[in-house]
């Protein structure tokens, strides 16, 4: 017998008829639905508790204290160590955020890259990136490399 959409249905047992509340005392589960007398959790959606409400005890985010200053602007620098630049890149290549896309090491969402120093290069590579540290900057120069810093287009402020 081949299968054809009107032949398809589920497994036996595999789907279960719903509880029809609230229709009528004689029903057994009519008047209250079987969530007893008033009270909180007889209330509707979430048991009439909003989000994070802890029974009027003070709510856990209140309770933290808030300090400092956090920037809704604040681009965040993708980290990539001259070790994977080591591995990844042969002798002469041109290490920028398009190349570590197309071997993927940095995310599509990544709008900036940073050069971190931590291991050894030995290859002269020839690196753009928008910001590198100073040990970083010191090995690629040491192995005959050149860097060029990338230039961010600055966002208007709203």
């Amino acid at each position: 017998m081949s299968i054809t959409l009107h032949n398809l249905h589920p497994n036996p047992g595999a789907t279960k008829t719903k509880k029809r509340l609230g229709r009528g005392r004689g029903s057994g589960t009519g008047k209250t639905s079987g969530k007893g007398v008033k009270g909180q959790k007889a209330r509707p959606g979430h048991h009439g508790a909003r989000f994070a409400f802890e029974g009027g005890q003070m709510p856990m985010p209140r309770r933290i204290p808030k300090r400092g200053f956090k920037n809704p602007n604040r681009v965040e620098a993708f980290p990539i160590n001259v070790s994977t630049l080591e591995k990844i890149f042969d002798a002469g290549a041109t290490v920028d955020i398009d190349a570590l896309r197309a071997k993927g090491l940095v995310p599509k969402l990544a709008e900036q890259i940073k050069i971190l120093g931590e291991g050894e290069l030995t290859k002269k590579l020839t690196v753009k990136a928008h910001r590198i540290s100073e040990t970083a900057r010191s090995k690629v120069e040491a192995a005959g490399g050149t860097i060029t810093l990338v230039e961010t287009e600055a966002t208007p402020a709203a």
